[in-house]
């Protein structure tokens, strides 16, 4: 499969669409004087369950949006990158020389995921950018609400990536797409699991993901019919790039694999993620919840407990399991990390074959797991916010048959299953009694909150 997979002729892209890209065509030659070249799409995405496990090596089932990052894009015939955001008020231009790449892991801005699809693109196809003149003139159009959970910054990671390749006519497959995106990420610091570009690259029209890892593959899974899935962002705003939360939980979830590994008689060094302990060990993973409660205790691991069952020094310790931002932590809480990270996995496999199943009760057994799903990411993992449970809640009391944060959380976005003939009234509920209450009305309507259905994934429209 390659790159031509991708490009489609832009007469073929939606009406709508036609408008976002003739709005950042306009924008590129306002300040380029000229047009660009071909445009790039990346949907941001919904995950529908199955949090903070795609590191831990377990299933996930997003699907892609409607909001997107476009990506318009030229060779300049210089040795610079400039880019620049339609929305430049709040995302200023940025301009740098190819030989002086910086990626600054620490205050990340925009224009920084840009450079990481970038970088990862030419380091993956081995491309000599600096030998001859490759820069580039790059324009941006984000719909995808920022900071929301939805993945604006791995969409637009996935943009660069595919942009970059079409650009250099390098030739790479969607699945080495999808891997080298995720791949890309950790330039920035986020130590990810790969869900979010892979779907983002692989999505189909019409069709949730079942998406597995180590080796990446993925499921099309149909939705019941007789409910829809509606976003409702909480407006709490996270960078998971610029905060360590997310890179915590990656740390917890690696420190109780090593002791679980080691506490199943297993040799550490080949067992990196959960998903090893419980293959390794040959127990189902409906049944890992009984070794968890066996091996861990509820009671947060101090680093010098953690250091001695380990039997590693301090510096062998902050060395190699600690990421950059994450060295100051002396507490960890594994016990509860590792049981939600088996639960959730469980949840997904009963998710896809609810699903496949289409029984009469398949939406309200859907809803149940969704509505779980939110309480062990608030309980066990500790990523919700008040005003996510907040939302959750209404989400539940307007006539959602279930409810759940989705993404990183500490902020972001639920997602709620309900059924068609409740939607309109479950919209109106909402608008009056979270957005009313809490912020001013007409600001947010228009992308607060959106029924959505499975999109397509990423494409490169050429006139």
């Amino acid at each position: 499969m390659t790159e031509t997979t991708f490009v489609k002729p832009l007469s073929l892209a939606e009406s709508k669409k036609k408008n976002y890209i003739n709005i950042v065509k306009t924008h590129f030659n306002k300040k380029f004087g000229s047009d660009p070249s071909f445009y790039v799409r990346a949907p941001g995405r919904v995950n529908l369950i199955g949090e903070h496990i795609d590191y831990c090596g377990y299933a996930v089932f997003p699907m892609a949006i409607e909001q997107d990052i476009l990506v318009a894009i030229s060779l300049n015939g210089s040795n610079k990158i400039n880019l620049t955001n339609v929305k430049e008020s709040l995302y200023p231009d940025f301009t740098t020389s190819l030989d002086v790449l910086k990626i600054d892991s620490l205050n990340p801005k925009w224009y920084h995921y840009y450079l990481c699809g970038f970088l990862g693109m030419v380091e993956h196809a081995s491309y000599d950018y600096l030998s001859s003149s490759s820069g580039l003139d790059i324009a941006v159009l984000g719909t995808v609400p920022p900071s929301a959970g939805l993945s604006s910054s791995s969409a637009l990671v996935c943009a660069a990536a595919l942009a970059t390749m079409h650009a250099y006519s390098l030739s790479v497959s969607k699945l080495e797409l999808a891997s080298l995106s995720s791949k890309c990420e950790r330039y920035i610091g986020t130590e990810g699991g790969g869900m979010d570009h892979a779907i983002s690259v692989l999505a189909e029209p019409g069709s949730a993901k079942l998406i597995e890892f180590n080796p990446l593959q993925t499921t099309n899974v149909l939705l019941p019919e007789g409910a829809i899935f509606v976003i409702a962002n909480s407006c709490v705003e996270i960078n998971k790039a610029a905060t360590s939360h997310y890179n915590i939980r990656v740390v917890e979830c690696r420190l109780a694999t090593q002791i679980l590994a080691k506490a199943c008689g297993l040799n550490v060094t080949e067992v990196s993620k959960l998903k090893d302990v419980q293959e390794f060990a040959n127990i189902p993973v409906d049944q890992m919840e009984k070794k968890v409660k066996e091996v861990l205790h509820e009671n947060p691991y101090s680093r010098t407990e953690v250091c001695q069952i380990l039997e590693l020094s301090d510096s062998e310790f902050e060395t190699t399991l600690l990421s950059a931002n994450t060295k100051f932590l002396q507490e960890f809480k594994l016990y509860q990390r590792a049981l939600h990270v088996y639960q959730e996995a469980s949840r997904v496999w009963r998710f896809k074959e609810i699903c496949e199943k289409k029984s009469e009760t398949s939406l309200l057994m859907l809803g149940q797991l969704m509505t779980e799903s939110h309480a062990s990411c608030r309980d066990l993992y500790e990523c919700s916010h008040p005003d996510l449970d907040e939302l959750v809640q209404l989400c539940l009391k307007a006539g959602a048959l279930g409810s759940r944060l989705t993404g990183a959380g500490w902020g972001g976005c639920t997602v709620s299953l309900v059924p068609f003939e409740k939607v309109d009234n479950f919209l109106v509920d909402l608008k009056k009694n979270y957005y009313s209450k809490h912020f001013r009305l007409q600001e947010l309507l228009d992308t607060a909150i959106f029924p959505t259905k499975p999109g397509g994934g990423a494409v490169i429209y050429e006139d």
